[in-house]
């Protein structure tokens, strides 16, 4: 299901089949940019893009790729779209309204982490105007097109920023959510959708819908590289008011697999609503089952009172929010407002504070109650969308239809929630349906990493350019699934870090010991407590090791978390073959305990009960 997927030209533009590109040199930023935009023209009816950057606009990025170390930027040479309400400098801005539009003179501050990390924008994409819609057709510069079928929806507003990564226009793109705008959308493009916890990510160049609500989120092919995107583009912005710092900090960054059982809340059937979509009721009890299958457990919530939240966004007084951020054209000029738009957003002037005090005061009465029910599983489990319109059936009934694609999307932010979505399986009219996870504020990786176990055990065999599609743990023809990796303190099992190798998916292999040729040290510091491992032909002796079988798209995580003085290198094992392992750098040990006669790290902590 997160796929690695291949283009017409046989470009794959997933992070990790794009950096091996670099590093083989097959091809090159400026290739893969030319390419894109070649590609662009054969898309050109499905109105993804409102600017799609030229070459010379390009320049300036590729030209900053020569001064950055591969091996230092994590999102280097790989191109991204930007939903056009987020600021990209020296590029219009139109929020999908000319009236409206202005040219920035800096990017927004979740634009430029990227771009500093590596990232090379693509351009500036589509989406319901004012990201008032969840469906992609509000917008004048066309309704913006399914990847899987012209004739259906992308889902909105985040319109063109989902379509353009499905369609292999981009690697990753930035959407934003008020409402679910970063969710639906990737439900119907068959794409991951991370909707971070509100403030997680800077809203500094963001053109508000409601601005207390709003989120800027990642669409990407699978959980991996949404976290690596994710990862660069968090941060605490003291210019933006809503910005917060994540409280657990590195604890709440840690992304992987997620095992064990598991029991996620889900809504009983007499409360969901799939407005005559049979297909996608099929699949999601489908999903359901094959969850089952793989060890989630479910228990049923009451929907009632999250539904009631969700009423409140549209219908009560947060329209408020919209109409502030388009007042100077709702007084001024409303006819370059978006008929359908206009009308919601322009009875915004009119509720007084005293319904916003009692919607406040409603909302937090049912956000005990909701969060009392979370607070009893894992996660909460929706489907992403009940239901898949045509882009005929939504033009004919615009609010009603667009109000059904928020039944499930509408409450989080107004309680502030975090969540993800992630597709499962194919519909019996090959139409991509997914499931959206929920979590309490700050849950961003655990709902992630749980993402990440749906993905391994649901593969899907379709993409929207109609190549098979691969499971994000395969690897090309000829590389290993799973690399060795030897363990010497911290990470054996039942040790403190141990955590790190089982939350992805890594398994114990071996129990054995080094050749007699190293030195083992009790580092300075902790904790945990912490082993460093030198090379010694002369003076070394056999040391007790583990080795882990660590999945290949995990292993770059897990080494960049290792801190100096440690890293991995080659380690020569007892039967004389080598594996990757802990190593010390010299330097480390000038300050720590020789404990190389323990001949191992549990001996060694048994000595100091």
């Amino acid at each position: 299901m997160g796929m690695q997927l291949e283009t017409q030209s046989g470009l794959d533009m997933g992070f990790s089949a794009l950096r091996s590109a670099y590093q083989a040199g097959t091809t090159s930023p400026e290739s893969v940019m030319a390419d894109i935009r070649a590609r662009a023209a054969d898309y050109k009816d499905h109105n993804i893009w409102i600017h799609l950057l030229t070459e010379t606009e390009q320049a300036v990025w590729l030209e900053g790729l020569k001064s950055k170390d591969m091996d230092t930027h994590p999102l280097w040479g790989i191109p991204f779209a930007i939903k056009d309400n987020i600021d990209l400098a020296g590029i219009p801005t139109t929020a999908g309204c000319d009236a409206f539009a202005y040219t920035p003179s800096a990017s927004a501050q979740v634009v430029q982490q990227l771009i500093d990390a590596g990232a090379i924008p693509v351009g500036k994409t589509n989406l319901d105007q004012f990201a008032t819609g969840l469906n992609g057709t509000r917008s004048p510069y066309g309704a913006c097109h399914n990847s899987f079928h012209y004739d259906y929806i992308s889902g909105g507003s985040s319109s063109g920023s989902a379509v353009a990564v499905a369609l292999g226009l981009a690697s990753f793109s930035l959407g934003t959510d008020t409402a679910g705008s970063g969710r639906v959308p990737a439900c119907f493009n068959n794409l991951v959708g991370v909707k971070p916890s509100i403030g997680l990510l800077s809203a500094t160049g963001l053109v508000p819908a409601c601005r207390s609500l709003d989120c800027i989120t990642i669409f990407a092919y699978n959980t991996d590289d949404a976290n690596i995107a994710l990862a660069a583009a968090e941060g605490f912005d003291e210019q933006d008011g809503y910005s917060r710092q994540n409280p657990f900090d590195n604890q709440a960054r840690h992304y992987g697999l997620r095992t064990g059982p598991l029991t996620v809340g889900v809504i009983p059937a007499h409360q969901l609503k799939f407005f005559g979509d049979e297909s996608y009721e099929k699949a999601y009890f489908e999903t359901l089952a094959l969850l089952k299958e793989q060890g989630f457990a479910f228990q049923e919530i009451d929907y009632a009172p999250f539904d009631e939240i969700a009423q409140l966004l549209y219908e009560g007084p947060w329209v408020s929010e919209r109409y502030i951020a388009t007042q100077p054209l709702i007084d001024e000029n409303p006819e370059a407002i978006f008929p359908v738009v206009r009308e919601i957003i322009a009875p915004g002037g009119k509720p007084p504070a005293t319904a916003l005090f009692k919607a406040q005061y409603r909302i937090n009465d049912l956000k005990q109650i909701c969060l009392a029910q979370m607070a009893k599983v894992d996660c909460l489990l929706t489907p992403t969308a009940g239901r898949h319109f045509t882009i005929a059936e939504m033009l004919a009934e615009p609010i009603k239809h667009n109000s059904e694609l928020g039944y499930y999307t509408n409450f989080m932010n107004l309680i502030d929630l975090a969540s993800i979505a992630v597709p499962t399986v194919m519909t019996d009219n090959d139409m991509p349906f997914g499931i959206t996870l929920v979590g309490p504020t700050f849950s961003d990786r655990m709902l992630m990493s749980i993402a990440n176990r749906i993905q391994q055990a649901l593969p899907l065999n379709k993409g929207a350019l109609e190549v098979v599609a691969t499971p994000s743990n395969t690897t090309p023809v000829g590389n290993p699934k799973t690399i060795d990796v030897m363990v010497c303190g911290a990470h054996l099992a039942g040790q403190p870090l141990n955590w790190q190798l089982t939350e992805r998916g890594a398994t114990l292999k071996a129990k054995t010991t080094t050749a007699t040729m190293y030195r083992m040290y009790a580092l300075a510091g902790g904790p945990p407590l912490r082993p460093g491992l030198i090379l010694d032909k002369d003076n070394g002796n056999a040391i007790d090791v583990e080795v882990w079988s660590v999945p290949t798209q995990h292993l770059g995580s897990f080494v960049a978390g290792i801190p100096a003085p440690l890293g991995i290198g080659k380690i020569t094992l007892a039967d004389g073959s080598q594996v990757a392992g802990f190593i010390c750098e010299p330097y480390g040990i000038e300050d720590a305990q020789d404990i190389t006669h323990f001949k191992g790290w549990r001996a060694y902590l048994a000595s100091l009960e």
